[in-house]
């Protein structure tokens, strides 16, 4: 049994991606927001924006740092999860769930193959 879902694919950074067909969901591992802390505030993309891997793609603040998170993916946001800016708990709460940032329309296929899989996320984390 994986540390992780297994479902899913992972960033050294430590987001989590769900692809389906040609969408990909992002948010953050349940190891990065335990490092993170409480979440007080999430600034999420607006729909429409068109990102390029490496762009910030969210803010996160929490009671001990504001961090930037990194999309893993090329792609336009199709959807972000406005719930987070008035109640960013799932973050913490649920980040596989109800704490996703946003969805992206992948634009560049291949970059799947630069995220890791379940096993080699958790050997990277260490669990």
């Amino acid at each position: 049994m994986s540390c992780v879902p297994e479902d899913l694919k992972y960033t050294k950074e430590h987001q989590w991606v769900k692809v389906d067909g040609d969408l990909a969901t992002i948010g953050i591992t349940d190891h990065a927001q335990s490092q993170l802390g409480d979440v007080v505030y999430v600034e999420l993309p607006k729909v429409g924006l068109v990102i390029r891997k490496g762009d910030v793609i969210a803010t996160i603040e929490s009671i001990k740092a504001i961090t930037e998170v990194y999309s893993p993916l090329t792609g336009e946001v199709v959807s972000s999860n406005k719930d987070l800016e008035e109640f960013p708990k799932p973050i913490n709460d649920s980040p596989y769930q109800g704490g996703w940032l946003a969805v992206i329309r992948i634009d560049n296929p291949t970059e799947l193959s630069d995220l890791l899989d379940a096993d080699e996320y958790c050997r990277l984390i260490g669990d």
